[in-house]
């Protein structure tokens, strides 16, 4: 990726918006470097695991897995994605029919390339299998 075209990773204070707030997640991993990489490694993984169970699920499940994914992007810092997985919550576990509930698992797709892909530029090619 080139710098304009890849997700920035800077901080809350940087100049463009951040992908993934680094001011959170290091405050979250107590600054320990190889356990921020752990910890986005695991999220990057429970987040494919997560879609999958999401894509084509009955709205019980989705709003369940979409819960689940709310609390992780938050716990990296991760605000889109956190955005829009608690938005897919709502939509699941209400009435707003199948149109809007598609919209929102296209929005936490993107959100979640989103950050899936900042977290590769963070941290390597290490996660491109997964």
């Amino acid at each position: 990726m080139t710098a304009m075209t890849a997700p920035s990773v800077l901080s809350a204070a940087g100049s463009q918006r951040a992908v993934i707030d680094e001011d959170h997640l290091g405050r979250m991993t107590l600054g320990d470097r190889r356990l921020e990489r752990e910890v986005l490694e695991i999220f990057v993984r429970q987040t494919v695991i997560m879609l999958e169970r999401i894509a084509g699920a009955e709205p019980a499940l989705a709003a369940a897995a979409a819960h689940t994914l709310t609390g992780s992007a938050r716990g990296i810092g991760a605000w889109r994605m956190a955005r829009a997985a608690e938005q897919l919550e709502r939509v699941a576990s209400g009435k707003s029919g199948a149109a809007a509930l598609d919209e929102a698992v296209e929005e936490l797709k993107s959100a979640a390339m989103e950050a899936s892909a900042a977290i590769a530029a963070r941290l390597g090619d290490v996660l491109r299998d997964h």
